[in-house]
């Protein structure tokens, strides 16, 4: 720990944290982050030029016992995510988390009423979603977790749950593709929420969506509580458009651009714009691989053949899809592989450019030069269409095909947040 300032975020590992980010777009740019083991925990509270703090995993729960006075909420809940120094020196603490949740579950369209509630894990994020479950009307709450009432094993017994939210680290970032269930057996289940925020779609989201599922990441939660945090640290009020605005742009900023598409359609020039436009680095999947092969594509594919070449391919798109915040150019064949479609979408909304066959280049491309475009069009054009969220037509210059992309793209994430009223409890 080196540098300190008055605010800032408490856990044991932080490197993934946008809290800075968001917190400075609140207004406040004296906010770090503080990573540190439990032993280290009294003697960093009592630091006196401390003034507030956010805490995370694994603490909430912990450091209930240095706080003078706990808000009824924090007290009800069990669970404190927010602290506060009182000029007597002496700590508040406050959750905000549920200020946090409440706007997720509207921004959603989700709610409790009536539910049948399936929460996985047991923390501190935890016992604020299962306060809330009660307080909100859920019909039926189950906590799965290691140990406890009911185990993960348990969850066979609860197919009829109708709302799922996980609230473990399971499927965080640098471990994405995780999942503690497996939304097929719970065909009853009608919203599925995971706190989780990197990647921007969990594994469990990413199945939420194929299933047509409502869902939400725990993106809009962390923002709404950060704002209610801020107005405790400042004794002030911040308009709850701020929630919407500081989301979009923190969106905005973390998800990746993904291009897609026949080989020769332009994503590599319309890449380059895209990345003029938005500051984001422009990747190219396929110089990547020459990279990691130390030769060319057509050298793979002369010396190994295709099936080496989709093995690198494929570990190209596992690094670079936990990127966040890059333009990814891949290759026209990267959609042959059903096992790069989930990892391409985890952290990017998905592109897919379209040009005449006619005006396709075949030079230094060895599987356009040894088949002909038509047969691979008609093989992988549903499969450009299954996995992209949005089709674009490559006809003009790469500037204008960017700008009609960053249309859609700026439509989508407002989209995503909504300006409601108030989140919190009474």
């Amino acid at each position: 720990m080196c540098e300190m300032t008055p605010y800032g975020l408490i856990g044991r590992k932080l490197g993934h944290s946008d809290s800075p980010a968001i917190h400075a777009a609140f207004g406040n740019p004296d906010y770090l982050c503080y990573p540190m083991e439990p032993e280290a925990l009294p003697d960093f509270l009592a630091q006196p030029h401390l003034k507030g703090l956010n805490v995370t995993i694994p603490y909430k729960i912990t450091v209930m016992p240095f706080c003078k006075r706990l808000d009824p909420l924090a007290e009800a809940i069990g669970s404190v995510n927010t602290m506060v120094r009182e000029a007597d020196g002496s700590w508040t603490g406050y959750n905000t988390d549920a200020y946090g949740f409440r706007y997720l579950m509207r921004n959603a369209g989700l709610s409790f009423a009536g539910a049948k509630v399936l929460i996985l894990g047991n923390g501190g994020a935890s016992q604020t979603v299962q306060a809330l479950a009660k307080l909100d009307g859920a019909q039926r709450i189950i906590v799965g977790d290691l140990k406890g009432e009911y185990t993960y094993d348990d969850l066979p017994r609860f197919t009829d749950s109708t709302l799922i939210i996980n609230a473990t680290p399971v499927g965080m970032y640098p471990n994405a593709g995780q999942s503690l269930v497996d939304l097929t057996m719970f065909p009853q289940c009608r919203g599925v929420v995971d706190l989780i925020y990197n990647p921007c779609r969990t594994a469990l989201l990413l199945q939420a969506e194929a299933l047509g599922i409502p869902y939400s990441g725990g993106l809009p939660m962390l923002v709404a509580q950060a704002k209610q945090a801020e107005e405790l640290f400042f004794h002030t009020t911040i308009s709850d458009s701020e929630i919407a605005r500081v989301g979009r742009d923190l969106q905005q900023q973390n998800e990746s651009i993904v291009l897609i598409g026949m080989p020769g359609c332009g994503k590599s020039t319309v890449g380059a714009a895209l990345a003029k436009i938005t500051g984001k680095t422009a990747v190219d999947l396929d110089g990547e691989i020459e990279r990691m092969a130390g030769k060319t594509i057509p050298e793979i594919f002369a010396a190994e053949g295709e099936p080496a070449f989709r093995a690198l391919e494929h570990q190209a798109v596992l690094e670079w899809s936990q990127k966040r915040g890059i333009i990814l150019m891949t290759g026209g064949g990267v959609v042959l592989d059903q096992a790069n479609h989930a990892p391409l979408h985890s952290n990017g909304r998905i592109y897919r450019l379209q040009r005449d066959l006619a005006l396709l280049p075949t030079d230094g491309r060895p599987l356009s030069q040894q088949n002909r475009l038509e047969e691979l069009a008609r093989i992988r054009t549903p499969l450009y269409k299954a996995l992209a969220q949005y089709s674009v037509e490559n006809s003009g210059t790469p500037e204008e095909t960017a700008a009609a992309i960053m249309e859609e793209y700026n439509a989508y994430t407002c989209s995503q947040w909504t300006e409601s009223e108030s989140a919190g409890l009474a």
